[in-house]
């Protein structure tokens, strides 16, 4: 899919931003000729923040180098964000936390810009990874190197993206400041909590404009079906293959990114969101006739490879499925708004159209 095809994320001019991250740059390593060239965004990715990729130049230590960068942008309020509030500090504070407690790579971040003078919004700047990603748009089970993979290496994508479940769960919470990642709904635990959060942001999402009836009833399943709740850990928040960078030689992570949605949450949080993405992307494909990777992230392999790793069993993957499903529904929702916005769709009569699993999620519910 060509970059005109995809999904709209903004109404921001590449050309004025290359003007201001380049003056922005000069200040920032002291270097009045410093400058960004072939600024572009990455086709492919996700619907929330929007990324920048950019080749800076500026003199360090004397010398002028070469540094391929990253930008990782919050959204303009004129282009209608997924989320209510985009906290850049938090993604780098959690990052950083990873880095340093973690065997996990994640991106080296370079500055955190909040003054939202200099473009327009806050912003942070991390070094760029070589690597592949698994593609959202089109979603990666169309076509593509990983389709293409041989059996025994997707087994290894599966153990790795597990493997960063994994060790999220073994950073000890009591020996780090994590007040940032504390929601400030209410409720006796921290799913509870979770799930407030959630509640409340269906709410910001569809206003006194419309009600999604799949969502609704996935609330009220959710609540009369409460799981046995696991020990508390960092949770990624959007744990899925297509926030990993795999190397171009092999099947293993080089990167790990997209920290927005990160918080204080069972391990199932993660677990569930994982198998869900997949599915909802099997399901796509097997709506439009093609095969997919029906036996790949599966959600009995999941809580195996999760288990031969950790020691534990997960605990009612099932419920964690759903709720996955409930919160990518309230995001797709968000999303449709932001595609009206830019004139790439409408409402329909029936709301629950804009939710491209609302027959998976009511297929989990009933």
């Amino acid at each position: 899919m060509t970059e005109e095809l995809e999904p709209k994320r903004t109404s921001r001019d590449l050309s004025e931003v290359q003007t201001q991250l380049s003056k922005w740059l000069q200040e920032k390593v002291g270097d009045r000729h410093a400058s960004i060239t072939n600024i572009r965004r990455p086709t492919g990715s996700g619907m929330s923040s929007e990324t920048l990729l950019f080749t800076a130049y500026f003199q360090n230590g004397g010398v002028r180098d070469e540094h391929s960068l990253v930008a990782r942008l919050a959204p303009a309020a004129e282009d209608i964000p997924v989320f209510p509030s985009y906290d850049l500090d938090l993604q780098v504070q959690t990052m950083k936390i990873v880095e340093q407690e973690t065997t996990i790579p994640v991106p080296r971040v370079l500055w955190l810009e909040t003054n939202a003078k200099i473009i327009g919004v806050p912003f942070f700047v991390m070094e760029q990874v070589e690597g592949r990603v698994p593609p959202d748009i089109p979603p990666y089970v169309f076509g593509g190197w990983l389709l293409e993979a041989s059996p025994e290496n997707l087994q290894t994508v599966e153990k790795h993206s597990v493997h960063v479940i994994s060790e999220l769960t073994k950073i000890d919470l009591a020996s780090l400041n994590t007040q940032f990642l504390e929601t400030e709904f209410l409720g006796e635990t921290h799913l509870r909590r979770h799930f407030s959060a959630q509640q409340n942001y269906y709410q910001w999402v569809i206003g006194n404009n419309r009600e999604h009836p799949v969502i609704e009833s996935a609330f009220t399943w959710l609540e009369e079906n409460w799981p046995e709740e696991s020990a508390t850990v960092l949770s990624w928040g959007d744990s899925r293959i297509g926030n990993i960078m795999f190397s171009n030689e092999s099947f293993t992570p080089v990167a790990v990114f997209d920290w927005e949605m990160a918080g204080l949450a069972p391990v199932e949080v993660d677990l569930g969101w994982i198998v869900f993405l997949h599915s909802f992307f099997q399901d796509i494909a097997e709506t439009y006739e093609f095969p997919g990777l029906p036996d790949f992230m599966k959600a009995e392999t999941v809580k195996e490879i999760y288990k031969e790793q950790t020691g534990h069993t997960s605990k009612d993957l099932q419920w964690f499925m759903v709720y996955a499903g409930l919160r990518h529904a309230i995001i797709m929702s968000r999303i449709n708004d932001r595609s009206v916005r830019f004139g790439q769709a409408i409402w329909t009569e029936d709301v629950d159209d804009a939710i491209p699993h609302s027959n998976l999620l009511w297929s989990m519910i009933r």
